[in-house]
């Protein structure tokens, strides 16, 4: 994968060239692209690309993505996934039957909350896990020093919640997004989700709740602590420490190294 900012993608000669004023990780200057090696480009804000780039990586498969700084947003994609059907292959058939579907809902609760659960039921599971996350946002909110009154949002007036209830919408949105990203450049069916199902985002709101306690609430009641201090705006300071936290962890990174356990789906296998 590679990430650009502030530049133009343009073709050149047959291949891909990159023209840059200078950032945080390149310097100015115009950089050619190996883009047969790559398996997606990510554009984030700043970049423009020309027709002439657009058609160059549709032909050779490689993957062109329009998203926020550091993948705190998802804007558009093309091609979506690789030439390869493994992926969703393996996510149709795990799905497809009750019994491992339910095995993998279990196992990502596991990966979550530290311990096998004692049922593979999805209600009984889902009651467990809203215990354990409301016990969550209270220690996470302790931690930081915020006043908790548990989890309000109302759709119809999202500005109408509280900050720590703001900071955590605007939080999961970005973890999600990052989430969606991961289920997009690794070729897995977003809408075939094994714990939510009536979304068309399904599976990547599985694999962002997996992040929930470790990165989603940090950063949300971090950036209500920040965003008071310096009375700042809610929704930047929470998108720029998102940024900050998937950049240290490599989150995407993360994220479709988890798709691929998940779904049982190793880099070595090509499809004939």
């Amino acid at each position: 994968m590679l990430w650009l900012s502030k530049g133009r993608l343009v073709a050149r000669r047959g291949t891909l060239r990159f023209i840059t004023a200078g950032g945080a990780e390149l310097a100015e200057g115009a950089y050619d692209i190996p883009f047969q090696s790559l398996h997606c480009i990510f554009l984030q804000p700043g970049t423009t690309v020309s027709h002439d780039a657009l058609r160059l990586c549709a032909r050779h498969g490689t993957g062109i993505v329009a998203t926020g700084n550091d993948g705190v947003r998802l804007y558009s994609a093309m091609p979506f996934g690789p030439d390869s059907s493994h992926i969703a292959r393996n996510q149709c058939l795990l799905w497809a039957d009750e019994s491992s579907r339910r095995a993998v809902a279990r196992r990502m609760y596991a990966w979550r909350l530290g311990e096998i659960l004692p049922s593979d039921d999805i209600a009984v599971l889902r009651g467990i896990e809203g215990a354990r996350v409301k016990e969550s946002y209270r220690l996470c909110a302790q931690k930081f020093r915020v006043t908790w009154r548990g989890r309000r949002y109302d759709r119809s007036d999202p500005t109408g919640a509280d900050m720590p209830n703001q900071a955590l919408n605007h939080a999961a949105t970005a973890v999600q997004a990052a989430a969606m990203l991961a289920v997009v450049s690794v070729g897995a069916l977003p809408q075939l989700g094994f714990i939510h199902e009536a979304s068309g985002r399904a599976f990547a709101l599985d694999i962002a709740d997996l992040y929930r306690e470790s990165v989603t609430l940090p950063i949300a009641f971090g950036a209500v602590v920040d965003a008071q201090k310096g009375n700042k705006d809610l929704e930047r300071t929470v998108r720029l420490q998102a940024g900050r936290e998937f950049r240290r962890r490599k989150l995407i990174a993360g994220m479709i190294g988890k798709i691929k356990e998940v779904l049982r789906a190793d880099d070595g296998h090509r499809d004939p």
